[in-house]
């Protein structure tokens, strides 16, 4: 996957002294103790009862919204935070759809519950742990009388309902090469009981994401809800479904009679590491294991299948261009009966991030980023008609179709997602269903307004610059200059509980964030322009950014102005270190490249390092130097702020090492933190409060108050 974007969590308020980590093992020894900050403990916000991490950290979160067949009941789920327990807890709520009443906690959630699915049998599905494993299971409407639907000896990873109920598909991590659950129960047995932990690779994927292999794959079993023995279906092929690691139930669908099952997977081989060649798969229930590819012409990635109403069309997902996982998510058909493809809204420019048919099978569904915004769209299946919005701005993260329109989940820059529902006609005002976050209502975040300037080869670029909470007219404030990972990402108008600008808002800082060429939702081209130009296109979007930023808006100061990135934000932090230095009075890096040569061995997606840098290392050497940090180090003088999650697998801990000690060898303030227990993310509640407190005391330590 991509180098996301992943600030997830921290910068220090309170003005420290910096001490300099002289080790990573120190830097460990006090991530691990979150009760010993680095730091002092955060100053009050700049402005009563501004916005602040502490409130972003503690904040409600929602998603995963579900409607009945009758459109009567609404099911989400709410995740909550306790900082100081270090936990957080999910619960599934419900709300009828036909009265005014509030929702309500459903009662199952007690047991352990998520992931819930209403069957076409008006019952409510879900998965809990509640047996001691993660199973099926299943209740009333209401969320009573829930009793257990599988029994399986291992843990249901994902799962989805046949059309009508009677049968279930589960995914289960199990050894390819046994011959049954219980082959794989022993033999998980025997290695947690053998002495010796050496562990062999004759393969890679050695390490995946934040996880070393352990020899098992995600496969599909078929189970009746009724009870019955598991069916193998995908026994034989070698690889994943869903994939590894954050593929899910979209990735695979059962056929419309229930008689098979329509997955998304690539075969792993030896070459698992360097494809996106995932194609679409069929088997039947009858003959598991005999699969027949649907899909094989495309040597790029298809997925997300989903069939018409009628049973006749199958719809999905494709790129075009092998190796790259930033491509363009086109919208293809394919004729059941035939096996006959075609393409749907072939001019319009977006990429689609999922698919729904609509009930009548004559419109799909779309949820794709917009110049900013991230929208629900309509497009006629037939006819070529253009598509067309059907949310405002913000950024619709799921949406449920109901009889008489749609609910969906939507964020913004100022609030976390809520869920809304909207009709078909789509002209009246979202109507709010619910408020998750209502200890947000009273506080004061900053006013946010894109704009946009001519960039790299004079083409437009889109950026938000966002006011501090408690804006007064005639002042300067410091800025924080946020640069987004991906890189093919964007930072727009949405919700974050990493990277949230709102919070650098809520400290008394004003923010620019440049979305900059190899950002998505502009259209592919001006995602593509990145690729091979890690180090120019980009850098030259942000000092024109910035320029334009200094120029339209007279409250920015922008001689007291730190940047900040991570993941590939991160690379260009160190970027700019040697090749714009004179520019930020400190920067942040949190997980960024170092290193571009060393990343061609370390990472383990290799399909993305070998797009970006236009092939493999050894083949296009100059292909990996052209735009590597290390080579500009002798220029480095900028204060640097270093954070690195030593579970990252994706930028390794070697690339945040070497960062901190090129600082520290020549002689720069700088500061490395390691979270031993994070990944390329920060998630952990208490961690997320250091690092916040750690980045915005870096801030505090080099910016000046507004004047």
């Amino acid at each position: 996957m991509r180098y996301r974007s992943l600030l997830s969590g921290s910068l220090l308020s309170g003005v420290a002294a910096l001490a300099l980590i002289a080790s990573a093992p120190a830097a460990m020894a006090q991530a691990a103790n979150p009760g010993q900050p680095l730091t002092p403990a955060p100053a009050s916000p700049a402005v009563p009862n501004a916005f602040t991490y502490q409130d972003m950290i503690s904040a409600n979160r929602l998603g995963d919204p579900q409607v009945s067949a009758d459109g009567k009941w609404l099911v989400y789920s709410v995740t909550t935070t306790d900082v100081a327990a270090n936990r957080r807890s999910g619960s599934l709520w419900i709300k009828d759809l036909s009265a005014d009443g509030e929702p309500r906690r459903l009662a199952i959630s007690d047991g352990g519950a998520n992931t819930a699915r209403w069957g076409s049998d008006g019952k409510l599905y879900f998965l809990s742990g509640r047996s001691g494993t993660s199973q099926v299971w299943r209740a009333n409407a209401d969320g009573t009388g829930a009793t257990q639907v599988t029994t399986l000896a291992l843990d249901v990873n994902a799962y989805r309902l046949s059309p009508d109920a009677s049968q279930v598909v589960v995914s289960l991590a199990v050894f390819p090469d046994c011959a049954d659950i219980a082959c794989t129960v022993e033999r998980t047995r025997a290695v947690d009981e053998d002495k010796a932990t050496g562990q062999v690779y004759d393969r890679m994927f050695v390490r995946h994401w934040d996880t070393w292999a352990d020899g098992t794959q995600n496969h599909l079993f078929v189970v009746p809800t009724s009870g019955g023995d598991p069916v193998w279906v995908t026994k034989g092929f070698d690889g994943d479904t869903p994939s590894k690691p954050f593929g899910d139930e979209s990735e695979f669908a059962f056929t419309p009679d229930g008689s098979g099952v329509v997955f998304s997977a690539r075969e792993a081989g030896k070459s698992e590491p360097w494809s996106t060649n995932f194609d679409l798969y069929k088997v039947s229930t009858a003959t598991p294991g005999q699969l027949t590819n649907l899909t094989d012409a495309n040597d790029a990635w298809d997925t997300g299948p989903v069939f018409s109403p009628d049973g006749g069309t199958l719809a999905y997902r494709a790129m075009a261009r092998p190796g790259f996982e930033a491509d363009r998510w086109q919208i293809m058909l394919m004729d059941v009966a035939t096996g006959a493809t075609r393409k749907v809204a072939e001019r319009w420019d977006r990429s689609a991030d999922s698919l729904q048919w609509s009930r009548d099978g004559q419109t799909l569904y779309v949820v794709a980023g917009d110049v900013g915004q991230t929208r629900l769209f309509s497009i006629p299946v037939e006819g070529g008609g253009a598509p067309v919005p059907i949310t405002g701005p913000g950024h619709v993260s799921a949406f449920v179709q109901t009889p008489s329109g749609f609910v969906f989940a939507q964020d913004s820059l100022t609030r976390p997602s809520e869920l809304f529902a909207k009709t078909y006609l789509g002209r009246e005002m979202p109507l709010p269903l619910t408020n998750v976050n209502s200890q947000l209502d009273g506080k004061a975040f900053g006013e946010a307004e894109q704009f946009s300037f001519k960039g790299w080869n004079n083409e437009d670029v889109h950026a938000y610059v966002i006011k501090p909470a408690g804006y007064v007219e005639g002042r300067k404030y410091p800025v924080a200059f946020l640069i987004h990972g991906g890189p093919q990402g964007s930072f727009g108008n949405g919700w974050s509980y990493r990277w949230n600008p709102e919070t650098y808002a809520g400290a008394g800082y004003a923010v620019v964030m440049i979305d900059f060429h190899g950002s998505t939702g502009y259209g592919q081209a001006f995602t593509d322009a990145i690729s091979q130009h890690w180090g120019d296109r980009p850098l030259e979007d942000l000092q024109k950014g910035w320029a334009a930023a200094q120029a339209r808006y007279s409250f920015l100061d922008g001689d007291n102005a730190c940047a900040l990135g991570a993941s590939y934000g991160g690379y260009m932090i160190n970027w700019i270190a040697g090749k714009w230095s004179d520019e930020f009075k400190c920067l942040v890096n949190h997980d960024g490249v170092f290193d571009i040569n060393g990343m061609a061995y370390g990472t383990e997606e290799l399909w993305f390092t070998e797009w970006e840098y236009g092939g493999t290392q050894y083949d296009n050497p100059r292909g990996y130097d052209r735009f590597n940090p290390i080579n500009h180090v002798k220029d480095w003088e900028t204060p640097m702020l270093v954070v690195q999650g030593d579970r990252d697998f994706r930028i390794p801990t070697s690339q945040g090492l070497s960062t901190f000690t090129a600082l520290q060898r020549r002689g720069i303030e700088s500061r490395l933190v390691v979270f031993p227990d994070e990944n390329h993310w920060v998630l952990k509640p208490a961690n997320s409060l250091q690092w916040h407190n750690e980045v915005f005391g870096w801030l505090d330590r080099y910016l000046s108050p507004a004047e």
